[in-house]
């Protein structure tokens, strides 16, 4: 979503909300400011759109975001550095577009913020990339607890729902639910949401997972992912052995296939695809273990006679 920048208020407005703004500005500076030291300028942080990742956040998201952002610095391509911090948000709001709906069928509602930087000479340059509309796009940095399909409800990736098909005429995306925090939002090339390029996951600047959640102090959090590596790892086990079984199997029942193009073709198939050719190949291999003169139903040797000449 573009940066919207008020350039101009009408007559009779100007002094009254610049008194507005410099009172919320002031609450966050240690030393209160004057109109001619700030430069202020209002930006759509992120909305209830489907974005490009087939994900959105709910109406009341946005709303539990609001107050989140208050106080956070504006910084460039997510880059947790204090020497990129530029500018810092005094005041957001959920604002509908009377008329406008989603692509989901809903009202549209987007979170627009109020954001404020010094007027001195390391920030010209910014200001006037800013007003030359050469600054328009950000990103937001924040997390959620919950990421659900829309269509059936289930936590992302445990159902069959593909975001961007439609079942009975329901769109299915990924609906991001309940706000847990707010980092910082971001001056980027390219963002996700086509309106405000919203970044949902955190990618922590550069580094890893465990390296972030250890930074951040959160020993619950950690606990989670090295449960999640350890289940990754019994299952990547698992995969292992049975791609390895079915290789073996079919093998043995198609000599001539080639083993090394076998285990590349297996390499691209799934658990069921998986199980259903073992399935397959193991009884054959059953049927071909079987002795050509069997027992008779009662168990007893056959004399053969009948084969006698």
């Amino acid at each position: 979503m573009s940066m919207e920048i008020r350039k101009q208020l009408p007559d009779g407005v100007a002094q009254a909300a610049a008194e507005e703004d410099l009172a919320e500005i002031n609450r966050l500076t240690k030393r209160p400011l004057t109109a001619e030291e700030v430069y202020t300028f209002r930006v759509r942080l992120c909305d209830n759109e489907v974005d490009r990742d087939g994900e959105r956040f709910s109406a009341e998201t946005l709303a539990e975001l609001a107050p989140l952002f208050v106080g956070k610095s504006g910084i460039f391509d997510h880059n947790w550095s204090a020497q990129e911090q530029t500018a810092r948000i005094y005041h957001t709001e959920v604002e509908r577009e009377t008329g406008r709906t989603t692509a989901a069928g809903d009202g549209y509602c987007c979170l627009t913020a109020r954001a404020y930087m010094l007027r001195n000479e390391k920030n010209q340059a910014l200001i006037e990339e800013i007003e030359g509309g050469i600054k328009k796009e950000v990103s937001v940095g924040c997390s959620v607890r919950r990421a659900v399909c829309s269509v059936c409800g289930a936590e992302k990736g445990t159902c069959s729902h593909v975001p961007g098909q439609r079942y009975d005429g329901k769109l299915c995306f990924t609906e991001l639910q309940g706000a847990e925090d707010a980092y910082e939002w971001s001056f980027v090339a390219v963002p996700a949401q086509r309106g405000a390029g919203v970044l949902k996951t955190f990618s922590g600047g550069g580094e890893d997972l465990r390296t972030f959640l250890k930074r951040c102090g959160d020993p619950r959090r950690l606990e989670q992912l090295e449960q999640l590596e350890r289940e990754a790892a019994l299952g990547r086990n698992y995969m292992k052995a049975l791609r390895r079984d079915v290789l073996r199997l079919c093998c043995t029942a198609e000599t001539e296939l080639d083993g090394k193009i076998l285990a590349g073709a297996l390499e691209k198939l799934e658990e069921q695809e998986l199980l259903e050719l073992q399935r397959v190949y193991r009884c054959r291999a059953e049927r071909s273990a079987a002795p050509q003169l069997p027992y008779g139903a009662t168990g007893e040797k056959q004399d053969g006679s009948a084969f006698l000449i």
